[in-house]
């Protein structure tokens, strides 16, 4: 971002910073008039439909895919993190009752601290790639655990302990339910957390980034994105579009139901995206992920995202509004039994090595990230009134 040389941003720097490069990256990019993102040199929805979860994880963390040797290995050593210290272990039920209203997203920041307190993590400032490399994939690891534990503790059940012997996904809905799911489900998932482990310079993203640059600890940094991911104008909301599919009900309220709320003004969930001006790709392959299942909560979705469309082509002529990420992934989690009150952090399970591939990056700049702001109070100096009745 240019400045003047007073330090003051100029006039045309957009609210939000929306559009102003503020860094380099080689972790991938979000080409929204394109309708396409990648992960470094690949296309994401390719790796989400070849790869394993796995794979991209290590090709985030490493730079390149894994061969099999490499996956191998790169699994095993991720799934023996899986297990959290005593001490965090202990904390989860007095954690979950306090985030009771609030939800696992709120534990987990806490959780995320204890974790890095207790394993004595150091600023990323004082140690070298190998070693941030390593706090990360830890940090990555115990978070569908620390998650899964809080939800189930917030229901009165007993948490489940992973298991080394599943992969990530598949491990992460066993932890959740208490089962083993079935392939077709576990892939279902996997694919949705491979399509959303990064997804650009995000509010969250970005906030990790800001926190990586002052050197300080991963579990810090994640803490803060945590804490940026938790608002309502980012975290999304896959609960909500699938609350739209509720109220709506049947094919024959669809039409009705869609023109009130378009003459009204009012935001249709799980519709438009602030960066794609085409479809969005991730929810194109989780469409069909979705319709691989069937039944009629797929029919009633792609209904209804074919009327939105043509009833805003009719009311709102020139204002196109595809289906985002949510609308889709709302409906594929739920037809592989997660709780609503679990898309959002399931989420998080995939965006943290996202984030974490992020620090990672920002922690190679020595350089803080430190903005200016354009002061539009009163005039200084004015002079300071005397305390009244003193």
């Amino acid at each position: 971002m240019s400045t003047t040389t007073s330090g003051t941003p100029p006039l045309d720097v957009p609210r939000g910073l929306a559009g102003v490069v503020v860094t380099d990256t080689a972790l991938g990019d979000v080409r929204g008039r394109e309708g396409f993102y990648h992960y470094r040199q690949y296309s994401a929805i390719e790796l989400a439909r070849a790869r394993g979860f796995e794979d991209v994880w290590y090709l985030m963390s490493e730079g390149t895919l894994p061969d099999a040797e490499a996956r191998t290995a790169f699994a095993a050593r991720t799934a023996a993190l899986r297990r959290l210290p005593a001490e965090v272990w202990e904390m989860l039920p007095a954690l979950a009752r306090a985030g009771a209203a609030s939800g696992p997203l709120a534990g987990l920041r806490t959780a995320l601290s204890l974790l890095g307190a207790s394993a004595g993590l150091r600023p990323v400032y004082d140690i070298g790639p190998d070693e941030r490399r390593a706090d990360a994939l830890a940090l990555c690891a115990a978070v569908p655990t620390v998650l899964t534990a809080l939800h189930r503790i917030g229901r009165g059940l007993e948490p489940v302990e992973p298991r080394e012997d599943l992969p990530h996904a598949a491990n992460y809905l066993y932890m959740l339910t208490g089962s083993v799911p079935d392939e077709a489900r576990a892939r279902a998932v996997e694919q949705y957390l491979i399509s959303t482990v990064d997804h650009g310079f995000n509010a969250s993203t970005f906030t990790g980034r800001v926190v990586a640059s002052t050197g300080a600890d991963v579990a810090a940094c994640l803490v803060a994105a945590v804490g940026a991911l938790s608002g309502p104008l980012h975290g999304g909301a896959p609960s909500r579009a699938l609350d739209t599919l509720d109220a709506i009900g049947t094919p024959d309220r669809i039409d009705g139901w869609i023109r009130e709320r378009v003459l009204a003004g009012e935001r249709i969930m799980g519709f438009g995206h602030p960066v794609y001006r085409t479809e969005d790709p991730r929810s194109r392959m989780l469409r069909g992920i979705a319709q691989s299942f069937g039944g009629p909560l797929v029919d009633l979705a792609v209904e209804v995202e074919r009327r939105v469309e043509a009833i805003l082509a009719e009311l709102k002529p020139g204002r196109e509004l595809h289906t985002n990420v949510e609308f889709y992934a709302g409906v594929v989690m739920e037809l592989c039994g997660l709780p609503r009150e679990m898309f959002t952090p399931t989420f998080c399970v995939a965006r943290v090595v996202g984030w974490s591939a992020n620090i990672l990056e920002q922690a190679e700049d020595s350089k803080i990230i430190r903005p200016a702001a354009r002061y539009v109070g009163t005039r200084p100096p004015q002079p300071v009134p005397a305390l009244r009745g003193a």
